[in-house]
């Protein structure tokens, strides 16, 4: 669970950049907010939006109602770690993307892939992150690939691994991303070690492969 201080941070970043009218964070705030869920991006940015506002999309994004709510979780989570653990617990993985353009990058997560932009930095923007679900992805910007697109489709070098919990699921991911228009590097395939995978390429040619039971 994070920091109290640096979750307050990060709401005031979010009203911050909703006063500079930064365009990214108006589909974090549709996203998170369901007052605004049908309010396009121009008229979001120039709603009336609070402190207030910004911490409860924090406390949405961690699994919370409202802001006190999150603030109780993490009263109760800090009582807990105060008692001796005899191993620390990694609670997750952001897994890094090398890409030449971050806005391209997030319109293809966003627009193709059903993620949600989470942040950006930088202006302009040379770094961000996306989310679905439990996945989260940062996006580096980079003057150029770093692997030949020729030796990593050659030797399906992966950037990234996710995973869904049924063979139903990963049917349906599939279908969506079919439907989506996305290019493949490889279309659903069931696996002699017991899995159904397949694997997407993105514009930078990154390849990103979801897997899921084959039954």
């Amino acid at each position: 669970m994070p920091n109290l201080e640096n979750l307050k941070k990060q709401a005031k970043l979010i009203l911050r950049w909703h006063r500079e009218r930064h365009f990214p964070v108006a589909a974090q705030i549709r996203g998170l907010l369901s007052r605004f869920l049908n309010m396009p991006d121009s008229e979001i940015l120039a709603a009336k939006f609070t402190l207030g506002d910004a911490q409860e999309m924090v406390a949405r994004e961690h699994g919370f109602d409202s802001w006190q709510a999150l603030k109780a979780g993490l009263s109760a989570t800090t009582r807990r770690v105060k008692s001796p653990t005899s191993k620390a617990t990694i609670t997750c993985a952001e897994p890094q993307l090398f890409v030449t353009d971050i806005r391209r990058s997030c319109e293809f997560f966003r627009e193709k892939l059903g993620f949600s932009l989470v942040f950006t930095y930088g202006e302009p923007p040379y770094y961000a992150q996306v989310r679905r679900d439990a996945a989260r992805l940062n996006l580096r910007c980079v003057e150029g690939p770093l692997i030949e697109s020729a030796i990593r489709d050659r030797e399906e070098f992966l950037s990234v691994s996710m995973t869904v919990a049924t063979a139903d699921e990963i049917k349906l991911l599939f279908l969506e991303f079919q439907s989506a228009g996305v290019t493949f590097q490889q279309k659903l395939k069931k696996q002699p070690w017991g899995a159904k995978n397949f694997i997407v390429k993105d514009p930078d040619g990154n390849l990103l492969l979801f897997a899921g039971p084959a039954n």
